[in-house]
C-alpha cells in the first residue's frame, strides 16, 4: 500500500490537502513519474467501499473525519480503515471503483494533482547517524578518526517537524545557500503508539517507510557546532519527505529477518541525482544500526506515536559533504534553480528544486 498526500492542481481546484493511495495507471510501466500512476481519493473510497449505496454517506461533510482525513489519521485508525482500504485496492484493480461519488472526485490522474509529503505534519521527527560509511569518511574529511562511541549506540538528533516539505520548490534564503546540501535518507513512520521497546519487537511498530532530504545549510551548521550543540540553524529549514509512504508488507521480499536480535534490514539501492547527473549511490541495507536499534534506543522510558518519523541518517557518499572532501565532487554545493532528485528501491522518487526566496 502506498499512501500519499496530495492537492488538486488547476484554476477552481480545491487547496485542501488530501489522503489518498498511490495506484498503477492502466498500461503504465515501472518508472516512477507521475504517468506512471493515478491516485484513489482515500477518505471518498474507504467511504464508498463501506456503504456504496449511500448516496447521503457520499454527501456528509464529516465523512471525511470518520474515515481518514489525512494519512496520519489513517495510520492511527489502522486496525480498523486497513481492511477498507485493502478492499479499495482489490475493487481498484478489478476495475470496480467509481470515478466519482457526490462527495467528488474518486480516482483522479496523477497529472491533475500535486503531492505533498505523505505526512506533512509529524507528531515529532527524529533523524539517525547509522551509516558507518558517512560517518567515517566525514570525519576523515575533517583530518578525525572514527569516533569509538558510534560503535556503543545509536545516536539521533531532534529536527523540525514543522517545516516538512514534499516533492516541489525548495525555498531557502541566502544564509542557507552557503554552502547548502542534500542528504539521502531513509525513513520510517512509527504505526502503534509504544515505549521501552527491544529491538526483536521494534520492527513490528513500523507502518511504513519513505524517501527523506535531510537538506542541510553547512555553514550554519558548522558554525553553531562549534559551541557543541546542534545542528540546528542548520537543518531546521526544510526536510524532504516522499512522494509517498509504503507499508512494509509490500517490502518483505526485500527485507532480511536473519538476526532477530538486531531487527530487520531492508536491501533497497539508494540514488542521488543534481541536475541529472548521478552523485550517490547506497543501500538500506548498508545501515550499521538497524531501525529497530534505533527505535530501542528512541523509546527507551519515552513514548513514540503514530505518525512520528525517525529518519536513517545519511548514507556513504549521500551528500556534497563527503563527496567533496573524497574529491569525488570539487567544491559543488546546491544552488538557485539546482534539481535534486532521490531515488529508493520500491520507494518511489523524491524531487525538489532549490529556488531563493525572500522573507515569506
Amino acid at each position: 500500500m502506498k499512501l500519499a498526500t496530495y492537492v488538486l492542481e488547476g484554476a477552481g481546484s480545491s487547496t485542501t490537502a488530501r489522503p489518498g493511495l498511490i495506484v498503477s495507471a492502466p498500461g503504465a510501466d515501472t518508472t516512477p513519474t507521475p504517468a506512471a500512476f493515478e491516485i484513489v481519493d482515500l477518505a471518498r473510497a474507504l467511504a464508498w467501499v463501506d456503504n456504496p449505496t449511500s448516496a447521503s454517506l457520499a454527501r456528509d461533510s464529516n465523512a471525511d473525519e470518520r474515515y481518514a482525513d489525512s494519512v496520519l489519521r489513517f495510520i492511527e485508525r489502522a486496525d480498523d480503515l486497513r481492511p477498507l482500504a485493502n478492499e479499495v485496492l482489490e475493487r481498484q484493480r478489478r476495475g470496480d471503483l467509481p470515478e466519482r461519488t457526490d462527495a467528488g472526485p474518486l480516482c483522479l490522474p496523477a497529472s491533475t494533482a500535486r503531492l505533498l509529503a505523505p505526512i506533512p505534519r509529524p507528531p515529532s521527527m527524529r533523524d539517525g547517524y547509522a551509516f558507518r560509511q558517512h560517518v567515517e569518511t566525514a570525519r576523515r574529511n575533517r583530518g578525525l578518526g572514527m569516533i569509538p562511541e558510534f560503535d556503543q549506540f545509536p545516536v539521533f538528533y531532534f529536527t523540525n517537524h514543522q517545516s516538512v516539505i514534499g516533492p516541489g520548490p525548495l525555498h531557502v534564503r541566502a544564509k542557507h545557500l552557503e554552502r547548502l546540501d542534500f542528504e539521502l535518507e531513509a525513513a520510517i513512520v512509527v504505526g502503534r503508539q509504544c515505549r521501552d521497546l527491544t529491538a526483536e519487537e521494534a520492527d513490528s511498530m513500523i507502518f511504513g517507510m519513505t524517501i527523506m532530504n535531510d537538506f542541510s545549510a553547512r555553514a550554519l551548521q558548522m558554525q553553531e557546532m562549534l559551541l557543541s550543540l546542534g545542528p540546528a540553524k542548520g537543518k531546521d529549514f526544510a526536510t524532504g519527505l516522499g512522494p509517498y509512504l509504503v507499508t512494509m508488507d509490500e517490502l518483505a521480499d526485500c527485507t532480511d529477518t536473519s538476526s532477530p536480535s538486531r531487527g530487520h534490514a531492508f536491501d533497497l539501492g539508494m540514488r542521488a541525482w543534481v541536475n541529472g547527473v548521478q552523485v550517490s549511490q547506497g543501500n538500506v541495507k548498508d545501515m550499521t544500526w538497524t531501525f529497530a536499534q534505533i527505535l530501542e534506543r528512541a523509546s527507551y522510558g519515552v513514548t513514540l506515536y503514530p505518525g512520528d518519523v525517525i529518519g536513517s541518517g545519511t548514507c556513504g557518499t549521500g551528500c556534497f559533504l563527503e563527496l567533496n572532501g573524497s574529491n569525488i565532487t570539487h567544491d559543488q554545493w546546491l544552488r538557485p534553480g539546482d534539481v535534486v532528485a532521490l531515488e529508493i528501491d520500491r520507494l518511489g522518487r523524491l524531487e525538489n528544486t532549490v529556488i531563493a526566496s525572500e522573507k515569506m
